[in-house]
């Protein structure tokens, strides 16, 4: 019972931020944007918020109501590249969900679907498992 809460919840609050939910076939897609981090970004402790040691060089992402260890597909919807990574930390931060960013990849995810440089982009995010 209170993991189908926990899900509504989550539902709510991606409503709440204005996320684009939609379902296509048997997938549920989230679209929002997407940002970076690494280990030399401001705030960024030395492990997730599953307790790995944090890496900006695998292909990993943060996160709201997600279990850890889900996968996800990314993809950059302006050039259709997409990357799959693992949810291992949670985030963006407060200040940045409330205004649309719905996850954090590590600098190597992102450097897949865009350059650095453009540090942040529209995204559809699919979970995979």
């Amino acid at each position: 019972m209170s993991r189908f809460f926990a899900v509504l919840i989550f539902i709510v609050f991606l409503v709440f931020i204005s996320a684009e939910i939609s379902s296509e076939a048997s997938f549920v897609y989230f679209v929002g944007d997407a940002s970076w981090y690494a280990e030399f970004s401001p705030g960024i402790k030395d492990t997730t918020a599953n307790m790995e040691t944090f890496d900006h060089d695998k292909m990993t992402c943060a996160i709201w109501g997600l279990p850890f260890d889900t996968i996800l597909e990314v993809t950059n919807i302006r050039n259709s590249r997409s990357v799959l990574v693992r949810v291992n930390d949670r985030g963006p931060a407060r200040k940045h969900f409330e205004k649309g960013r719905i996850v954090d990849l590590t600098r190597a995810a992102f450097d897949r679907i865009e350059d650095l440089d453009r540090g942040l982009v529209k995204v559809r995010i699919r979970v995979i498992r």
